[in-house]
């Protein structure tokens, strides 16, 4: 019997955690993992490849709209990724694991782009317009909280198991074995709770083609289009050179220019506390902008976004080696436990990730809300999934070479380089199209 109605916190909360999820094991935990089991930082850069299929989902988009209904390809989307991550718990044991876990990385970031097109459609046909407003915060909090289960609680798990076990590969395969139980339960629940929209069905192509031509057409020749192909594809090219090699950074002994940090301090320093710095600087980018307006706000958010760089110049010049030692036994001990809870922690440096990361939140979400700004008129949908498909050449170019240039000059002059590249990403500011309208 098909469940027609549903009330959307059963099911958009968790949608969008399954959303996220993918997502940053694929593009942040695999950097973690790598390192951790001492793939070369080349190698790494070489991993910003698993950009792309997110760049390119516009193609297949509408494949999902003609042959299928989203609600199929959503769950047929999280029973395959929990596939793939029970593969990984074997694969991640192999010797010639590096490679073979690429590839199916890359299948991953395959299912998980073809999700996110399947779940962002679903929350089209099952909500009304109202509700679609009202829960656009929910859902971005839940990806949110995505990335600090993935990226954080994921990652200092793995590092504490190893630590435990004498091997951090048992660490990552537990970390893989869970997430295929997260995907199994997720494909399961979602399987009973999410509703059979009357609208969600396959769209019949015979005798209508998707119109490609023009859908590129009126976004290519939009007014000052260049100028916008410009910002988009340079706006975040320091941040792309940056991003793929902070976390190698942090884990690098301190002898070769790195941090010495261990698998665990990342998962709490940049993938929890660095992460909710994210999130509020987002939620102050998205205040200033409807308070002020995009148009005022977006120079002072290009700078937020990048001028925080230069703490991690400094982290590579200075390597602060400041430690505390927080004791939190006591909450062991008003459960009744006699285990000592002691984190150590860097202040200088978690003080300078949190404002990095901070500054980013902010000038990220100018450069997001400018992409729906030129989302206009008809095709406003692939328009903006074309924006964000080039933004994403724009990460991953940089990232590419990001592993060769740190590998030539050290970690110092990378993020000088770095520095310096947020500043062509700035220059078309000056010539941005903004309408009065």
């Amino acid at each position: 019997m098909q469940k027609r109605n549903s009330n959307p916190w059963s099911f958009i909360p968790t949608q969008y955690f399954a959303e996220g999820v993918p997502f940053v094991l694929v593009n942040q935990l695999s950097t973690a993992l790598y390192k951790s089991l001492n793939a070369s930082n080349v190698f790494i850069g070489f991993t910003s490849i698993l950009y792309l299929p997110w760049s390119l989902k516009l193609f297949w988009g509408p494949l999902v709209d003609a042959y299928s209904t989203k609600r199929r390809w959503t769950l047929s989307m999280q029973l395959l990724m929990a596939v793939c991550f029970f593969v990984m718990t074997f694969i991640i044991r192999m010797n010639s694991f590096l490679f073979i876990s690429l590839f199916v990385f890359t299948i991953i970031a395959l299912l998980s782009a073809t999700h996110d097109i399947a779940t962002d459609g679903f929350y089209l046909h099952s909500l009304d317009i109202k509700n679609q407003a009202f829960f656009t915060g929910i859902r971005s909090t839940f990806y949110r909280l995505a990335m600090i289960a993935a990226g954080g609680v994921f990652v200092k798990l793995a590092g504490d198991i190893g630590r435990n076990s004498g091997s951090v590969v048992n660490g990552w395969s537990i970390v893989f074995g869970i997430s295929t139980a997260l995907f199994l339960l997720l494909f399961l629940y979602h399987s009973i709770i999410l509703p059979y929209p009357e609208t969600d069905l396959a769209v019949k192509t015979a005798g209508k083609s998707i119109p490609y031509s023009l859908i590129f057409k009126t976004y290519f020749t939009q007014k000052k289009i260049s100028v916008i192909l410009a910002f988009i594809l340079l706006y975040r090219f320091g941040e792309g050179m940056l991003l793929k090699m902070a976390q190698p950074f942090l884990l690098d002994k301190r002898e070769i220019g790195g941090m010495g940090f261990t698998i665990s301090d990342i998962g709490i320093m940049y993938g929890t506390f660095g992460v909710v710095a994210l999130i509020i600087g987002g939620i102050l980018g998205g205040w200033l902008i409807k308070k002020y307006g995009l148009k005022k706000m977006i120079w002072a958010m290009a700078f937020s976004m990048n001028i925080p760089n230069i703490l991690f110049l400094y982290m590579a010049y200075a390597q602060p080696h400041i430690i505390w030692n927080l004791d939190f036994s006591f909450i062991v001990r008003i459960f009744g436990g006699n285990s000592c809870l002691i984190y150590t922690l860097n202040p200088l440096v978690q003080l300078c990730l949190i404002i990095e990361q901070f500054g980013y939140g902010i000038g990220f979400t100018s450069f997001m809300v400018y992409l729906m700004y030129i989302s206009r008129g008809e095709y406003k949908t692939s328009h903006y999934a074309i924006s964000t498909g080039l933004m994403a050449v724009g990460m991953m170019i940089p990232g590419f070479i990001s592993g060769i240039v740190q590998h030539s000059i050290g970690y110092f002059w990378l993020f000088s380089l770095a520095l310096f590249l947020g500043i062509p990403g700035m220059i078309p500011i000056f010539f941005l199209p903004f309408d009065t309208e």
